[in-house]
C-alpha cells in the first residue's frame, strides 16, 4: 500500500498538472471507485476549479472554490495518471477528471481498493479525513502529545506505529526501516519506552520519510508510479524491510522476518534486541 513518501509524492505530481484548472467533466467507471460516504456523485464537481492539493498521511484532496473537497486513498494498488485525452483507455480505470486544459487525470487502480469522495470542508481537513491523526510533516503534528500517547499503550511499537489514529502515513515498510534505524526490536512493548528513545524513534521517522520522499518513494512493482508513470527508487535504500536473510548493514548480522500484529516485520536481532 502507498504510504506517506508515495502519496506525497503523487500530490505534488497532482499539484503541479492541475493547480488552477477547472473540472469539464468528470465521470467514473466503476462502483467501487466512490467511496459510499461520498456526499454526491463525482460527475457533480463539473465547473469545479481545483485552488490546492493537500494531503494528510496516506490521504490527499483537492480543495475546490466551493464548500467541498474531492478526497482521494490509493488503497493497495490506486494510481493517478496525467494522459491527454487521445491516449487510449487504461484497463483498470476507474474514474477520470477532463480538466480545461485538455489533459486528463486517471484513476487506475487494478485491486479497486482505492477510492474517491466528495467531502465537506469545514476547516483546513475534509470531514472524510477528520479523524486521522496529522503525520509527521504535518503542522499540527505534536510530538510530545504523541510520546505521551505512545508511552500509555499497552501494545507493541510496531502496532503503535501502523494505528493512523496515532501519527498517520507510516505503513509496514516505513515502520520496519524506522525501527531499524532508531534500534527498536518491533515486539517492545510501548509503555516500556522512556521518553528518549521515543523522541529517537520519532527522529528516524521524519529522517526515513524524507529521504523515502526525496526518491519519490517505494516502488516494488507497478502498482505504484508517479503521476508520470515512473517508479521510486528508495526500494535500493532499504535497511530492513524486504531484507530477509541478507546481512544488516551496522553489524553483519541477518535481517530476520517475524509477524506482528498479523504483518511482516523485518529486524536485525542484534542492533534491535527485545
Amino acid at each position: 500500500m502507498p504510504e506517506l513518501p508515495e502519496v506525497e509524492t503523487v500530490r505534488r505530481g497532482l499539484e503541479h498538472w492541475s493547480l488552477g484548472r477547472s473540472i469539464v467533466k468528470a465521470q467514473t467507471f466503476h462502483p467501487r471507485a466512490t467511496n459510499p460516504r461520498s456526499l454526491a456523485r463525482i460527475s457533480s464537481l463539473k465547473g469545479a476549479r481545483i485552488i490546492a492539493l493537500s494531503r494528510r498521511g496516506k490521504f490527499l484532496w483537492f480543495e475546490l472554490d466551493r464548500p467541498q473537497a474531492l478526497v482521494a486513498h490509493l488503497g493497495m494498488s490506486g494510481q493517478f495518471r496525467i494522459q491527454d485525452q487521445t491516449f487510449p483507455k487504461e484497463k483498470h480505470l476507474r474514474a477520470r477528471l477532463l480538466l480545461d486544459s485538455e489533459r486528463e487525470l486517471r484513476f487506475i487502480d487494478q485491486r479497486t481498493f482505492g477510492w474517491l469522495a466528495v467531502s465537506e470542508m469545514n476547516g483546513e481537513v475534509p470531514d472524510l479525513v477528520r479523524a486521522i491523526a496529522p503525520d509527521i510533516f504535518d503542522p499540527a503534528f505534536d510530538p510530545s502529545d504523541l510520546t505521551r500517547r505512545i508511552r500509555s499503550k499497552r501494545t507493541e511499537i510496531k502496532r503503535a506505529l501502523l494505528d493512523q489514529n496515532l501519527m498517520s502515513g507510516v505503513g509496514n515498510i516505513y515502520a520496519d526501516e524506522s525501527l531499524w534505524l532508531a534500534k527498536i526490536h518491533p515486539q517492545t512493548q510501548c509503555d516500556s519506552l522512556t521518553k528518549p528513545k521515543v523522541k529517537s524513534l520519532l527522529s528516524a521517522v521524519d529522517s526515513v520519510m524524507s529521504k523515502a520522499l526525496l526518491e519519490g518513494g517505494t516502488s516494488f512493482d507497478s502498482l505504484y508510479t508517479n503521476v508520470n508513470g515512473e517508479s521510486g527508487y528508495f526500494e535500493h535504500s532499504l535497511e530492513a524491510y524486504g531484507r530477509e536473510n541478507e546481512n544488516c548493514s551496522r553489524c553483519d548480522t541477518q535481517i530476520r522476518r517475524i509477524i506482528v500484529g498479523g504483518r511482516s516485520s523485518h529486524f536485525c536481532p542484534r542492533c534491535q534486541r527485545l
